[in-house]
């Protein structure tokens, strides 16, 4: 797993509740448009979920 992909799972998993990307870009400190795509590739594998719309968190 890369580091920015680390660091977006961290932030989610510090924050304790589903998150957006923007809130998740913020914490992490990553630019919004690439913390999309980490999401996008994470769901796939399964380690996060979308428990409501446009709402992410760890599985």
């Amino acid at each position: 797993m890369e580091s920015k992909e680390k660091a977006v799972l961290n932030a989610m998993t510090k924050e304790g509740k589903p998150m957006r990307p923007g809130d998740i870009a913020k914490k992490a400190e990553i630019d919004k448009d690439e913390v999309s795509k980490i999401i996008e590739k994470l769901k796939k594998e399964g380690k996060i979920s979308s428990p409501k719309r446009c709402f992410y968190a760890p599985v």
